[in-house]
C-alpha cells in the first residue's frame, strides 16, 4: 500500500512545507483538492456529508488544483501529485489536457489526474457549461485528455466537442493516469474503463469492499482484467489496523488525513503540529508497512 498526505482547506502557506515533509518521511504522494466557487445562495445538497450541508467549504482557501500540483511538484523530487478530485467536465478539455500534460512532463511523470463530476449545478452555471448530460460530457472530456496527453496528432468529434487534428508539446513520457472519483455505479464503471478509482473521504471498509466487487465486475465485462489499476481511499485518522483492512479489500493507495476536513470551523492547527502528525504516522505505520 502506498500512502499519500491528504491535507486540504488549510492555510496556503502550509502546503509546500507539508509536501516536503511528506516526501522526506516516505509518503508516496500528496493529494490536491479542487473547488472552484462558493455561491452566495444555493439549495443544492452535498452528497458526501451526512446532513447534505456544504457550509464547511465557505471561506476555506482552495488554490487552483493544477496550480497547486505544479507548485508542489517544483519543490519535490519523488512525490506523486494527485488531484482528488478535479471537476473535469466544467472545464474546457483541451485546456485541461494541456495543463495536465505540462505538469506531468515537468514533474517527470509524477502527476495523476483524479477527476469527477461536480455535484453542484452552480459550478456548471458559473463556467457556462450545461448541467444536463454531464455524464456523457465527462466521458468525452476523459477521452480528449487521454488522447491529447498521449502525444502525436489527435482529433475528436463527439456530441459536445469537435477538435481538429492537433497535438500538444510537451507531453509526458508515460500516459497520465486517469482515476475516477466517486462510488456510484456510473463512477465505478468509468473507473474500470480508465486507470482506477478514488473513493471519497469518509468511505468505510464495507462501502469500499462493496464498490470493489462492482469495479472488478465492470473490468471483467470491459475486458480489462489484465490492465493495471489503482484504488485510492481517504480516511480520517487511520492506523495500521485500518490500513490493513482497506488493503485486504483492494485499496492500493491510502490518503492519510489527520483531521475532519468536513468540519465547519477554520483550520487553526499550527503547522508544527501538522508536521508532527506527518512524522508520527510515518514512524508508526509507513516505516513498518
Amino acid at each position: 500500500m502506498r500512502f499519500h498526505l491528504g491535507e486540504a482547506m488549510t492555510a496556503i502557506t502550509n502546503y509546500i512545507p507539508l509536501a516536503k515533509a511528506a516526501e522526506a518521511n516516505g509518503y508516496a504522494g500528496f493529494t490536491i483538492p479542487d473547488s472552484l466557487i462558493y455561491p452566495e445562495e444555493s439549495d443544492t445538497k452535498y452528497d458526501y456529508t451526512d446532513s447534505g450541508d456544504r457550509s464547511f467549504i465557505e471561506n476555506k482557501p482552495f488554490v487552483e488544483a493544477f496550480t497547486l500540483a505544479m507548485a508542489l511538484g517544483a519543490v519535490t523530487e519523488r512525490l506523486e501529485l494527485t488531484t482528488n478530485v478535479l471537476k473535469l467536465p466544467v472545464r474546457q478539455p483541451l485546456y485541461s489536457a494541456k495543463i495536465a500534460a505540462s505538469i506531468a512532463a515537468m514533474t517527470g511523470n509524477r502527476f495523476n489526474l483524479g477527476c469527477g463530476l461536480s455535484v453542484w449545478p452552480e459550478d456548471y452555471a458559473a463556467m457556462g457549461v450545461p448541467y444536463e448530460k454531464r455524464g456523457a460530457r465527462f466521458d468525452e472530456c476523459i477521452d480528449i485528455v487521454r488522447g491529447l496527453t498521449a502525444g502525436g496528432y489527435f482529433e475528436y468529434h463527439g456530441q459536445f466537442y469537435n477538435i481538429p487534428r492537433v497535438k500538444l508539446n510537451p507531453v509526458p513520457t508515460k500516459p497520465v493516469p486517469i482515476l475516477i472519483g466517486g462510488h456510484s455505479d456510473a463512477a465505478l464503471r468509468r473507473g474500470a474503463r480508465n486507470d482506477g478509482q478514488m473513493f471519497v473521504g469518509g468511505a468505510t471498509v464495507e462501502t469500499v469492499a462493496e464498490g470493489m466487487e462492482k469495479f472488478r465486475a465492470y473490468r471483467k465485462e470491459l475486458g480489462r482484467e489484465d490492465k493495471p489499476y489503482r484504488i485510492f481511499t481517504s480516511y480520517f485518522g487511520p492506523d495500521a489496523d485500518i490500513c490493513a483492512r482497506f488493503a485486504e479489500v483492494g485499496v492500493t493507495d491510502m490518503v492519510v488525513v489527520f483531521r475532519n476536513l468536513y468540519a465547519v470551523e477554520e483550520d487553526r492547527q499550527q503547522l508544527q503540529e501538522k508536521l508532527d502528525d506527518v512524522k508520527r504516522f510515518a514512524d508508526e505505520v509507513i516505516a513498518k508497512a
